[in-house]
């Protein structure tokens, strides 16, 4: 489906194609023009408590249409002889450990606050044993868990270890789906935080040092996770109000990808002129046509979580815009604004100069840039420091808070 390259074509549920019935229902309390209503943590906490029992009941209809894939029984985060044997072992997270044993010499684990890890597939090893899977409605309870408990705690720090918590215990989560075949409401309803964390952590770890945050394996994830779940909206009978919200993180994410811009343009028309995939596509034509001023320009009305899907391609438009003005206004005479250029950027005074000088534009004393189409060089990749250019993705989030993200409550 998107994604410049074939891992994004293998999803796990792309075995069995059936007809493409997509819902085209909206947000029940979406205001006008995509942007989502902010919604506080009680509010969030009773519509997940409704959601969770919409997918008991799903999977309880699913349970009849095969019997012979594998249905966990398991109906705590963790199974009780993963939690023994980690016991044993000495291998809980500081995390997972009951309060009161931390100084133990072996720390005892909290049946409330331990998470199923993710294990690799071994040879003789049973994945299918009914009482080691979590079925779907326990594994949504797992990663509202692991979202508000963990990714949202204002207590825990630093982030970039809950973020390794977090993505280990999501993979082991979408381990569990896979064995189980998961899909159609059940499917997307997990999903969903899944990619809205990962997509979040791309931007908020940006920078970090590889021992602690690679962006490489974080796209792989993201990108597996948000084609299963396009897949589950192409192939399920819905409804999924938040299809929508989920087409344009796409595209945004994977600006310039055909397969992506095909996979928009295949969708249902209602579908495809709604507020956030018609602005997407407005984006990305702006960065297929070269046109980074216009595309900074439409980037200023998304919202934090579209930002921070399309960060990762702003380096690469403000080098465009740099290389544009240096040509255009090469002259020795010529003089352009620093403030001007500066907003065409979306870039603070000091940061713009920044930038125009590790590209070669000469700043003079007047705060007036001299642009040279001779002097224009590429720099080091270590030069350019993304994370110290997120300011149009940074005045987005303002006071939203991470659970608010992650749940789609911005």
């Amino acid at each position: 489906m998107l994604e410049s390259d074939d891992r994004f074509s293998k999803g796990p549920m792309n075995r069995r194609r059936a007809p493409r019935r997509i819902s085209l229902s909206q947000r029940r309390d979406a205001p006008g023009g995509g942007e989502w209503r902010l919604r506080n943590d009680e509010q969030w906490r009773g519509q997940g408590k409704a959601q969770v029992r919409e997918v008991e009941e799903d999977d309880r209809r699913e349970q009849h249409g095969n019997e012979n894939v594998p249905r966990g029984t398991c109906q705590t985060m963790c199974p009780a002889h993963e939690l023994r044997n980690r016991e044993l072992q000495n291998c809980l997270h500081r995390y997972e450990l009951l309060a009161g044993t931390e100084r133990d010499r072996r720390p005892r684990g909290d049946p409330l606050r331990a998470v199923k890890e993710y294990s690799r597939p071994a040879a003789g090893k049973d994945s299918t044993n009914p009482t080691d899977l979590r079925p779907p409605a326990v594994l949504l309870k797992t990663v509202c868990y692991l979202i508000d408990d963990i990714a949202a705690s204002r207590q825990l720090h630093p982030w970039t270890e809950v973020y390794s918590f977090a993505f280990d215990r999501l993979r082991g989560v979408k381990q569990d789906m896979i064995i189980q075949r998961v899909s159609g409401l059940n499917c997307a309803a997990i999903l969903e935080p899944t990619v809205r964390f990962l997509i979040y952590a791309s931007f908020r770890l940006c920078g970090e040092s590889l021992r602690l945050y690679d962006p490489r394996i974080n796209d792989t994830h993201l990108q597996e996770n948000l084609s299963w779940l396009l897949d589950c909206y192409a192939t399920g009978t819905g409804p999924h109000p938040n299809q929508e919200e989920f087409q344009a993180l796409g595209l945004l994410y994977n600006l310039g990808s055909a397969r992506a811009t095909q996979h928009i343009m295949e969708l249902p028309k209602r579908l495809r002129s709604s507020p956030a995939v018609t602005l997407a596509l407005s984006i990305n034509r702006a960065f297929l046509e070269r046109n980074p001023v216009r595309l900074l320009r439409l980037a200023r009305r998304l919202n934090f979580l579209q930002s921070c899907a399309l960060h990762r391609h702003l380096v690469s438009c403000r080098r465009d815009l740099v290389l544009i003005y240096s040509h255009g206004y090469s002259s020795r005479n010529c003089r352009f604004p620093l403030d001007g250029l500066a907003q065409l950027l979306s870039l603070d005074t000091s940061l713009a100069a920044r930038l125009c000088q590790a590209y070669g534009v000469e700043v003079n004393r007047d705060n007036q840039l001299v642009f040279s189409k001779a002097a224009f060089t590429e720099p080091e990749q270590e030069k350019l420091h993304c994370k110290l250019y997120h300011n149009i993705v940074s005045e987005n989030q303002r006071d939203h808070r991470v659970g608010n993200i992650i749940h789609g409550c911005t």
